[in-house]
């Protein structure tokens, strides 16, 4: 049984929403740049695409866990220090060890880290609209918790090298989360949240199991 009623949570998107316009807009134009960076790389580029999902991640985190949705469930403050573990996680790897390494392969997995970046970018809001959710209640590309975890396991995805399994443990619990609740509370864009999680982590763990060195 949830702590809130349907309408009270659609209600803190609301409120979100209005309190952190054009947050939206700059959450696009980052998300973007990190996609592009992904095929146009450059010196910083690794370090870049990590720094836009690690901001996307705190921010999440601290504004929308932590400011609002602890006002009807008080998990939401678990959620909240889970994101911002993940945001440090993210600068860790790719700044102290230096193991993200983001490009397009044609594979299986660079395949599927395009469209899940497209569904949570575009599919995403497009759906909510398409079934009836007001404009004003939709869950926002890279400020909210779903579109943000399907963007980002579709940019881990992106990646030519072996990923830590440290991060994929905040994004896969966040898509069981997420995804068994949206049966629950009339998001069913988030319908797609449990089968990115589960295929990503099965994808990457075979992926990187095959770029092992042998021995």
């Amino acid at each position: 049984m949830l702590p809130f009623t349907i309408e009270q949570f659609l209600g803190v998107f609301a409120s979100y929403n209005r309190a952190i316009w054009p947050a939206q807009v700059l959450a696009y134009l980052m998300g973007g740049l990190a996609f592009s960076l992904v095929f146009r790389k450059g010196r910083w580029s690794n370090q870049i695409i990590a720094g836009i999902l690690a901001s996307m991640w705190a921010w999440t985190g601290v504004v929308y866990h932590l400011i609002f949705f602890t006002s009807i469930n008080k998990l939401a403050y678990v959620f909240g220090a889970l994101f911002v573990v993940q945001a440090a996680a993210l600068i860790y790897f790719a700044v102290s060890q230096r193991h993200l390494d983001f490009r397009y392969m044609e594979r299986p997995a660079g395949f599927i880290g395009v469209a899940l970046v497209l569904y949570a970018a575009a599919i995403y809001p497009l759906f909510g609209l398409a079934t009836g959710q007001p404009a004003d209640q939709l869950p926002m590309f890279g400020v909210t918790p779903c579109p943000l975890t399907i963007f980002s396991l579709g940019m881990l995805l992106l990646t030519r090298q072996p990923v830590s399994r440290w991060l994929l443990v905040v994004p896969f619990l966040w898509s069981l989360v997420g995804g068994t609740a949206a049966i629950f509370l009339r998001v069913p864009q988030d319908w797609a949240l449990l089968v990115a999680g589960v295929v990503s982590l099965a994808l990457l763990i075979w992926r990187d199991r095959r770029m092992a060195p042998a021995g």
